[in-house]
């Protein structure tokens, strides 16, 4: 088993909101996003999937794109992102995902000896009020995520989040430091687009970061981990 990432699907079957609007770098979007997945994944393989999969506004608008993400090879692990609206409770969300496919929310899953663990994240620095009341409630969430793995074997890390955990000049931030704590083998996270990848932090206290942003990447997954001995069975979550 290998393990990718890749965020920002921005998926619109329901209703199509064509991403070139946002740039040439989503040039042939969505065709592009699923020509590159199946061009890296396997089946055996998982992909984490931190955030904005979907523009829908309910949820029964956004089940024609999981199902789209569904029918990719791998398994998928989900996190909500800031344009996930249609993201409903976790547990209504858990009962109509598609099999391989998980979601995460102050939660962590462990499959085939790695452990997934994340949160949505922030803007940093918090603009108003209610974004510090937000930012705190993300560091939480991640805290709690992390405690959910506690009794629970496994042999490598990836936190995943849907924000950069860092700060606008790469400085390093509550939630980042909360994330470097855990020790994690990796950190992805996507939201950012037209920027150059070269110019973000590569790594913190000698933890790699990946952008793993859709248009970032030229729609192929990032490879994380290269190469994980299989131990067929569920996925559990922490």
């Amino acid at each position: 088993m290998r393990v990718y990432a890749i965020a920002d699907p921005h998926f619109s079957r329901m209703n199509p909101k064509p991403m070139t609007v946002f740039g040439p770098g989503w040039e042939g979007h969505p065709e592009a996003f699923f020509r590159g997945w199946r061009e890296v994944v396997k089946e055996e393989d998982l992909v984490i999937v931190p955030g904005d999969i979907s523009w829908a506004m309910r949820l029964s608008e956004a089940i024609p794109d999981l199902l789209d993400l569904a029918r990719l090879p791998g398994r998928k692990v989900l996190l909500k992102g800031n344009h996930d609206y249609w993201w409903p409770s976790i547990s209504r969300l858990r009962a109509v995902l598609p099999e391989g496919m998980y979601a995460l929310q102050n939660d962590a899953l462990v499959l085939d000896q790695v452990a997934v663990a994340g949160t949505r994240g922030w803007q940093y620095p918090p603009q108003t009020p209610e974004d510090e009341k937000i930012y705190a409630r993300e560091i939480e969430r991640l805290r709690l995520s992390l405690k959910n793995l506690e009794g629970k074997p496994y042999r490598h890390l990836i936190l995943a989040f849907h924000f950069p955990p860092f700060g606008p000049q790469g400085e390093k931030t509550p939630l980042l430091e909360a994330a470097l704590e855990a020790k994690p083998e990796a950190i992805v996270y996507g939201h950012l687009h037209g920027v150059d990848p070269e110019k973000l932090p590569k790594s913190y206290e000698g933890v790699p970061l990946y952008l793993v942003a859709a248009d970032a990447l030229g729609f192929r997954p990032r490879l994380i981990l290269p190469g994980i001995p299989a131990k067929r069975g569920e996925a559990g979550y922490a």
